[in-house]
Formats: structure tokens, C-alpha cells, sequence
């Protein structure tokens, strides 16, 4: 995270400044980068360096689903660290072992075995070979609109402009229309139809369609419930198979412990990351059906990785889980993400800059218009790749003044608190979001 609002090199503190010289800053002109050091962090707020201490209302990057005072994972890594620091991925130790039997409980359908490796992009690589390993086609169609990754392969499937200073990426990666009535000329289910016939001209030689259940940092993009069960029925209908990433919309986010469960969908391969941990440690896994692991007991899974199944990470997997069903985190998600809907939707009646709110749960997005009533963003897509600050931006920095953290991708705040967040916290995270809206009302035309 940047200061936000603040010039370059003004203001640093020692480790800021340290950090700015010999550290990249991530998806950044290197000139425009100025870290804010985190000293302190406890259940849904932390603290910079300053001493000033704000409300978390986007869970760092969208991970931090349990906040920032999971005991009972602090002390699983800790206990874990003590008896073996790192076993080779071919031992095995028992939190590896009971976390690959809890996605296999957890996760829908019959997913049964896991891959774990140590991010959401590396998640994703696997499942792309795995898709191509399994089915012997090659190709691998996502969406526009979508981010799942910045290694080659997984950037290379990712829709939105970052991809492009990475290209030409790897081959076969084939771009569809996005369910998003906001910014296509296709209505979200005839975007459907556009898939079918794109699958039908390739020849039926695509390994797999690859999408998001609910779009994350491309614009918190919900499809009509019977989007996902459809193009599920499209992949089988042309040989592919479904692949739902995970890595932004799992684990509670959304009320329900995966996106494709709000849908009742059934993957053949599940990617995530980030809130199987709640960033406690560095972990992605990728799970496959009982058909898909079965094809590999006399074929090679030709895939592996130094850190796969690393202990401490696996430890904090499976204390994180048991934390969501203990404290009861998703049933907790659902009820106050209603509340968190019920309070952004009277933002969107009190401020004529709210072009749309939507989301699920704890999963919220809020696209800003320069016109009332009219799509008319104030951010676009170029602006991802582009210097310099746009309105979006600003509101961000003064809900940030106010107390707040709140990301913005593009032209959405996207709202996606640690699960155990209060209604009193997510009152006082509103208050800051509303003084925010303030200067896009002020910007409109």
C-alpha cells in the first residue's frame, strides 16, 4: 500500500525510505511509489508508522479474511515451526495430510485431491496444466474482465491491461465477453451463447474455460444465478472442463465458503489462495475431482514445486479453517454482509456519483459514474497502466484521511472487510466511505 495522497519521497520515515530505494513497488511506475510502513495490526484495523491506526474495509489485498488476531493460527505456524521448519515435498507431515482431507470436505461436489503450492498465481499455473494434461487440448478460454495471476501463464489468462506489457504469453490463452451488462453490448447470459459458439468454432479443442465465480479486483462483477450452472453445461457440452478460481471470492467472502457454492456449481478444478490462510502464510491450492486425480495414477502429474505443501503454511491452513467453523466466521459473513449491502446501497441513494452498488456478503463493489444515471466512469481501464491519479483515487485517499482503507480497482471501491468485522466497525468504515463520495460528487459533469 502507498501513501495515499502524498508526494513521492515526501514525508518518508527511515524504513519507508529505505524500502522505496531497494524494494519494488508492485504494478508501479517506480517514480510514483510511496510505501506507508505497517507497525501494528489487530482484528480488523492496523496501525502505520505514524502511530494513526485505520479500519481495514478491504482486507489488505482482499486476503485477510480473518482478520489480524487469528490466535489459533499464529500459534499452529509457531508450534509448527518448532517441530519442522520444512520437510521436502516428497515426506509428507500431518497438517498437510488433514488440510487435503478438509478441502476435500469443505469444497463442493466431489473435489478430492490438492496440489498446494504457495500463491494464486501459481494455483492457477497448475490448474492450467492440469486441464491440459487431463483433456490433451491445449487451449484455455477466461474472460475480459478477470485477473488470475502475474506469472506467465496465469497473466496470460488474465483479461485486464496488466496482461499486456507480458505479451504474447503462453499459446492457446483465448479472451471471452464478461457477464456485465455495465460494459458490453451483450446482455450477461447472451455473453453465455458468445462462449458456446466460440467453443463450437475452435473445434472443441479447449481444455478449459477459466473464469472467477464472482469477478474480484475487475469490478466485483456478480453473473444471474444460473450463469455459472450454464457454462458449466457449455464446456462439458464441447469436451473442457470448468475451472473456478477461487483466490479473491473463497473462504467466507461472499457469505458461503466458496463463490460457486452462492451458484450451486459444482467445478471440475478449483484454484485458491489468499483466505486459506488468511494471509497468515503464503499458500494456494489447487483441487481436482475424484476423475481428474484418477487420471494421473498411471499418468505422470508432470508438476511440482520446492515449496508445495510447505509445513507452516499447511499448519496455518488448517487452523484457519478450523477458525471459520469454530467461531463460526461464514454464518457471521452472511448476516452482516446483508447489513454491509443495506448501508452501501443508502450511499448509493444519498450520493448521485454511485453509478452501481452490488456484491454478495462481504464481497461489495461501488462503480462511480460522472453522470447520474448514465455509465459514465471516471476511471478506465488504461488508467491500470497509466501515472498519475484519478478521481476513484482521491476518494479513496479521503476515506483514508477519515480512518478508512478501501481499495479501488479501475473505477470500483471494492468493500471486502475481514469476516469478523462488527456492525459498529462497518458503521464507522461507511461514515469514511461517505466523506470519500464526496469529492466524486463534486467531480461530476
Amino acid at each position: 500500500m502507498s501513501k495515499q495522497g502524498s508526494a513521492p519521497a515526501d514525508g518518508l520515515n527511515p524504513t519507508e525510505r529505505t524500502d522505496r530505494e531497494h524494494v519494488f513497488g508492485t504494478w508501479s511506475f517506480q517514480s510514483e511509489v510511496s510505501p506507508t510502513e505497517v507497525t501494528h495490526a489487530e482484528g480488523v484495523r492496523f496501525t502505520d508508522g505514524d502511530g494513526d491506526e485505520f479500519i481495514d474495509f478491504s482486507s489488505q489485498l482482499m486476503c485477510s479474511n480473518l482478520g489480524h488476531s487469528a490466535e489459533r493460527v499464529e500459534e499452529a505456524i509457531a508450534e509448527q515451526v518448532a517441530d519442522a521448519a520444512y520437510v521436502a515435498p516428497g515426506y509428507t507431515t500431518e497438517p498437510r495430510a488433514k488440510l487435503g482431507e478438509k478441502l476435500a470436505e469443505i469444497t463442493p461436489g466431489d473435489l478430492s485431491k490438492t496440489f498446494f503450492s504457495t500463491s494464486g498465481t501459481e494455483a492457477v499455473e497448475a490448474a492450467i496444466k492440469i486441464a491440459r494434461f487431463y483433456t490433451g487440448n491445449r487451449k484455455i478460454v477466461s474472460r475480459y474482465r478477470s485477473y488470475h495471476g502475474a506469472t506467465y501463464g496465469s497473466i496470460s489468462v488474465t483479461g485486464d491491461p496488466r496482461r499486456l506489457a507480458a505479451e504474447p504469453g503462453i499459446p492457446g490463452a483465448i479472451k471471452a465477453p464478461d457477464p456485465y451488462a455495465y460494459g458490453s453490448t451483450l446482455d450477461p447470459m447472451e455473453s453465455l451463447e458468445y462462449v458456446d459458439e466460440m467453443l463450437h468454432l475452435e473445434g472443441d479443442t479447449v481444455a478449459a474455460v477459466l473464469v472467477e465465480p464472482i469477478v474480484g479486483s475487475n469490478g466485483i462483477l456478480v453473473p444471474p444465478d444460473e450463469y455459472l450452472p450454464r457454462l458449466k453445461e457449455i464446456a462439458h457440452d464441447h469436451g473442457a472442463l470448468l475451472i473456478v478460481d477461487e483466490v479473491m471470492s473463497g473462504f467466507g467472502r461472499t457469505g458461503e465458503w466458496f463463490g460457486a457454492d452462492v451458484f450451486g456449481v459444482e467445478p471440475d478444478i478449483m484454484t485458491m489462495a489468499k483466505g486459506l490462510t488468511g494471509a497468515y502464510q503464503p499458500l494456494g491450492a489447487t483441487v481436482v475431482s475424484d476423475e481428474i486425480a484418477a487420471h494421473f495414477e498411471d499418468e505422470m502429474f508432470c508438476h511440482g514445486h520446492t515449496y508445495s505443501g510447505h509445513p507452516a503454511a499447511v499448519a496455518a491452513g488448517v487452523a484457519a479453517i478450523e477458525t471459520y467453523e469454530e467461531e463460526g466466521l461464514i454464518e457471521h459473513a452472511s448476516q452482516v454482509g446483508e447489513y454491509l449491502g443495506e448501508r452501501i446501497d443508502e450511499l448509493a441513494e444519498r450520493h448521485p456519483s454511485v453509478g452501481e452498488a452490488r456484491g454478495v456478503g462481504l464481497f461489495r463493489g461501488i462503480e462511480l459514474t460522472k453522470r447520474p444515471g448514465e455509465r459514465v466512469p471516471f476511471g478506465e481501464r488504461a488508467d491500470k497502466v497509466s501515472k498519475g491519479s484519478t478521481v476513484v483515487d482521491e476518494v479513496a485517499a479521503t476515506a483514508y484521511e477519515h480512518g478508512t482503507y478501501v481499495a479501488n480497482m479501475i473505477n470500483t471501491l471494492i468493500v471486502a472487510p475481514p469476516l469478523p468485522i462488527s456492525r459498529a466497525e462497518i458503521d464507522e468504515a461507511i461514515e469514511a466511505v461517505d466523506a470519500g463520495l464526496e469529492v466524486a460528487d463534486d467531480a461530476m459533469e
